[in-house]
Parts: C-alpha cells; structure tokens; sequence
C-alpha cells in the first residue's frame, strides 16, 4: 500500500516537473525578442547616410546658371535716341521736342520696322539757349515738327563718308529735288561744315553709332530758310524769275514812244500855235489898215 503510494506520488511529481518545465520554457523566449531591436537600431545609421547624397544634387543645380550665362543674349530692339541723348547729357531740350512732336516715336518705329537708318544733328542746350527769346515757341506744331526733321537724314552717314553727299543734301524736312529745305554739307579734310543758308555751323563729336544710327552733337540749331526767312527764299528764286519778267518790260517798251518821237511830237505842236498865232496877227494888222483908210 505504501509502495503504491510513493509510485502515485512519484509519477505526479514527474508530471508537476514536466509541467514546470514546459511553463518555464514560454518565458525564456522573450529574451530572444529583447535582442530583436539591436538590429533594428542599428538600420537607422544607413538611412542617416542616404541625404549626404541628395545634399550633393545643389551643387550640380548651382552649376545651371553658369550654363544659362553662356546662352546667346536676347536680341535687343532698335537704339532709342532719346534715351542716348539722355545717357549723354546736354540735350534736354532737344529731347522734349523729339517727345512732344512725336518724332522720336517715329524714327523709333522706323528703325524697328525697316532697315533703314539715319544720322541725326542733336543741338546742345547751349544752341538752344543761344536763340532769341520765342523762336521755337513761337512756331506751330507743323513746323516744330519740320524743324527737328531738318536734323534727320534718312540713312547712315559716317564720319567718312560726307565728302560723298551731293548738295542740296535732303532731309527728313522736305524733297529738295522741289527746293524745300536745303541743306549744304561742306568737307574740308576731317572737318564737316553745315549751312542752312541761315545758319552755318561745325559738325561736334559723335554722340551715338552703329549701323542703324549716327548721332553727331551740333553748336548751333539748323535754321531752314523755309521757316525762318522765307522772304528770302522768294528773293532767291527771283533771278531764275526775271527772264519772263524782262518779256513784259520789252514788250511795253516797244509800244512806248521813244524820246526823238516825243521830241519831234513837241516840236511839231509847238510849230502849230505859231502858225495860228501868225494868223491872229495877220488878221489885226488887216483890220487895222483898214479901219486907218476907212478915216
């Protein structure tokens, strides 16, 4: 009976052992989990290496604008004279004139339209203040307008290449082939001289050049004859006048008695009171006599 028991006991003793034993393996394997995040830790240091490489991707984008640089400019437009004038300095009034008769706006856009060029004659402030009180106020938008045009010539002329003009050299003004607006370019050696029939002057420094545009500063304002004394003008024209007028004159002169004419004229009236008065003498020196044998 105690045999028995001791069996039973041992049997349940190894059981309770197997038990434990079973119930004690679960909880050792947490341990392996609590090394698991050692990996994971360390997984994060090569993600922190991976922006070192976009940090490199900047330095090529601030390589771009060295390209761009090296990319042929935009084309610029035509040569604005009012803003060179400007830049230069000296030539304030001209330039409100170009603005308030619209002649800069023109010239601008014929130089952006077309390949013509011109060549400009800028007064200074100086020449401008050299004139007589009233002379450009006075004078009408058309002719303010005529007047600056009388600056312009319609191409490009270099300082070279003046002795090659034929006077009357046209402008911007008027068609000389009709007489209006003549201007008479002089050269003597590197000298240019300018004359209006007005005004004579000598061409300054160059203020402006390229291919498209010569702008040469001027002392004095071109004067045309045209506006300023077109009496003169009239006058002279009028020897290429006085031919015809001379046919009128000759004409008249042949139908007007020469002076032998008229002399011979007097003469013979003068001879026909004499005779009439010879009568009358006759005629009393008759009644006479006859009134003395009557007594």
């Amino acid at each position: 009976m105690t045999k028995q028991a001791l069996f039973s006991l041992s049997i349940l003793l190894l059981i309770l052992f197997h038990c434990i034993t079973t119930l004690a393996q679960p909880a050792a394997a947490p341990t392996q989990p609590a090394n698991a995040p050692v990996q994971p830790a360390n997984a994060p240091a090569q993600p922190a290496k991976a922006p070192v490489q976009p940090a490199k991707a900047p330095a090529q984008s601030a390589k771009a604008p060295t390209q761009s640089a090296e990319v042929p400019p935009v084309l610029k437009g035509p040569p604005d004279i009012t803003k060179i004038l400007g830049k230069a300095g000296g030539f304030s009034v001209f330039i409100r004139l170009l603005k308030s008769t619209g002649v800069s706006d023109q010239i601008y856009g014929q130089l952006n339209n077309s390949n013509n060029g011109f060549t400009i004659f800028a007064p200074t402030d100086a020449a401008f203040s050299n004139l007589k009180p009233g002379t450009i106020n006075s004078l009408s938008d058309l002719k303010k307008t005529q007047l600056l045009q009388f600056h312009i010539l319609n191409t490009v002329v270099t300082l070279s290449n003046f002795q090659t003009l034929s006077n009357p050299v046209p402008t911007e003004a008027g068609d000389t082939s009709a007489g209006e607006f003549p201007l008479t370019v002089i050269t003597a050696g590197n000298q240019v001289n300018i004359s209006t029939g007005l005004v004579n002057t000598t061409l300054g420094g160059t203020v402006y050049s390229d291919n498209q545009l010569e702008i040469y500063q001027v002392e004095k304002v071109l004067l045309p004859v045209d506006i300023f004394d077109p009496k003169a003008k009239a006058k002279a024209k009028s020897p290429a006048e006085a031919p015809t007028l001379s046919k009128p004159t000759n004409k008249n002169d042949a139908d007007t008695p020469s002076v032998a004419a008229k002399v011979d004229e007097s003469g013979a009236v003068s001879l026909g009171w004499h005779g009439i008065l010879l009568s009358i003498g006759v005629v009393v020196v008759a009644f006479i006599i006859t009134k003395g044998l009557e007594s």
